[in-house]
Parts: structure tokens; sequence; C-alpha cells
């Protein structure tokens, strides 16, 4: 079979779990009731991407982080309070989370013509599909209907994977959320875009364990660059690096091409070589990114399928930041 039919027919059944998993959710959910919705969020990102590239890259975090904590449902844009600590503030998502802003514009904006209509996990959603897009992936249709969690709490962060886990953790961890391996591979490709804080990383440089204090997997001239940009022993929490350095703001396949370089930045991306089905799928991604490309956003519509409140569940709230009273 040659690499041409097998794309089509893998893009194919991409396209037909898609169709699938809109019958939970709706394609369309606000045609009727609030037409502009997708339009204004496409919007707002826009405009926050054209003053910050950076930003779609923490759109698509968010959404993940969103939905892997309590499912999809806009838990993570809640605000702590004097009685409770809040997803957004545990160490997972503070100080690294960001474009709440452009979320917070969104929902402004939707909240004057169509009050009380579109959710914050729904605007959480469309952002991130619209953040890929304008980076240059592949823009999909996004199933709409979710509904708002009324309860953040940041000790239920652990969910998160860690940037330290292996692959055989990844896997787990993306298994009990109702994703298989390989959609765990195809979803790290999301670390094409965006940044990292030194902190997450640094024990790869200075501290990898008993005996050894660099990576061994971790290329030496990446290494050298990476300690110019974060010093030993530095607890700053505003260093950043970015995660794939040739190409940060673009969603392309250099992300795999930087694992094959033994040039991934966490633990949990280089580890992907050290199976041999993954390894095979990192492979394959750095070689056909038209064919990621696909699978990614086949991916993220089933990310954003998970424990979605919809019907009567859950609330629309009116300020994405604090639970309706």
């Amino acid at each position: 079979m040659s690499a041409r039919i097998l794309i089509s027919a893998l893009i194919f059944l991409v396209l037909c779990e898609c169709m699938m998993l809109e019958a939970q959710l709706q394609v369309g959910f606000y045609d009727n009731s609030c037409s502009m919705a997708e339009f204004i969020v496409r919007q707002e990102v826009a405009n926050a991407f054209f003053i910050n590239k950076g930003v779609a890259a923490g759109l698509v975090r968010m959404h993940f982080h969103d939905c892997f904590v309590r499912g999809c449902d806009g838990s993570v844009l809640i605000d702590s309070t004097p009685t409770n600590s809040a997803e957004k503030d545990s160490p997972a998502n503070n100080p690294s989370l960001r474009g709440f802003e452009v979320i917070d514009s969104a929902k402004a904006r939707l909240e004057s013509v169509c009050q009380g209509v579109v959710s914050c996990a729904d605007i959480v959603a469309f952002a991130a599909r619209d953040s890929v897009a304008i980076t240059g992936g592949f823009g999909y249709e996004v199933p709409a209907g979710r509904r708002d969690g009324r309860i953040s709490l940041a000790s239920e962060t652990r969910s998160l994977p860690s940037p330290i886990l292996n692959v055989d953790q990844l896997t787990q961890n993306f298994k009990n959320m109702g994703l298989t391996q390989e959609e765990m591979v195809t979803l790290s490709g999301a670390h094409t875009i965006g940044r990292s804080h030194c902190l997450a990383f640094s024990n790869r440089l200075y501290s990898f364990n008993s005996t050894t204090s660099q990576d061994p997997s971790l290329d030496p001239s990446y290494a050298a660059q990476l300690k110019q940009q974060c010093p030993e022993g530095s607890t700053d929490a505003s260093l950043v690096v970015p995660m794939n350095p040739v190409s940060p703001a673009i969603t392309d396949e250099c992300y795999y091409t930087d694992i094959l370089a033994n040039r991934g930045l966490f633990t949990s991306d280089q580890t992907l070589l050290t199976n041999p089905t993954t390894a095979i799928q990192v492979i394959q991604n750095a070689r056909y990114p038209f064919l990621w490309k696909s699978k990614f956003a086949s991916a993220m519509v089933k990310m954003g399928q998970i424990g979605v409140l919809t019907g009567t569940a859950g609330e629309i709230r009116a300020n994405c930041r604090v639970i309706n009273s």
C-alpha cells in the first residue's frame, strides 16, 4: 500500500470517528440561539494573537487542562476564594497557564448579544480550535453544548500529566481519560507551540539522578543552550524557553523532529522514543505532517468530549471566573 493511500485511509477513519463523537454534543449548537458565537470567539482569539502570538499555545493548553480535571466544564476558569483554592492556582497551572483574558473578552461580548446562552466551557473549546487554526494547524468543527461546572479544586489537578512521566505512565494517564496511546502521542504534539518555565525541566540539566547531573538522553548542544537560558539554582518563575526553538508559534511537525534529534524539552517528550510503538508514531508524525495535523484535529475533538455536562446539568456562567449565585 502506498503512503498516499495509507494517509487517505487514515484520514477517512479520523473523519468517521469525529462524526460518531458528535452524537453527544452538536456541531452548530448555537446556530439558532446565538449565531455569532463562534465568530465572536474567533475574533477575540485573532485580536489577542495579533498582540501576542504566544497566547494561542496558552489557549490550547487551557482546554487540555480543563478537560483533564472534572471534564471539559470550564472549571479551570474559576477564581479562588478565601475558602477555596481553585484549579488555576495549583502549581500545575500557576503561573504557567495563560489566556484567561481572551476568554473573559469573548464571554463579555457574548453576554451582550446572547445573555445566558453560551457556556464558558464551549468558549474554551472554540478558542482552542481557533488557536490551532491560526498557528497553521487544521481547523475542525467543534461539537458544542457543554455546560459549566460549579466546582474547581486545586487538589484535583493531580490528574494532569506531569512533565517527568515516562511513556507507560503517560499511556495510563491518557487511558484514564478514555484516550488511546496513539492519541497521547498525537496530542503531545501540542508542545510544538508555546513555552515552558525553566523549573519544569531544570532537573534534566542539573539534578537528573543520584549518579548523573545531566539527562544523557538530552542532546548535549541543546542542553548547553538551555543552561544559558536557565541558570543552575535559579528560582525565577519568569524564566521561560520556547518548547520548539525553530518555530514556537507554528503548529507543525517540528516537535517530533526535535524528539528524533534528542531535543525533546521534557522527560515526557523524549520518553516517546523509549517504546517501539510510540517511537514509530513519532517517526510517522515527523515524516507525514499532513497526517499528524488530521489526527491532531480528531484527537482534540475527542478530548473535548471528556466528562462534559449537557442538558440541565451544571449552569451557564454569567462570568467565567465566578459560579452563579
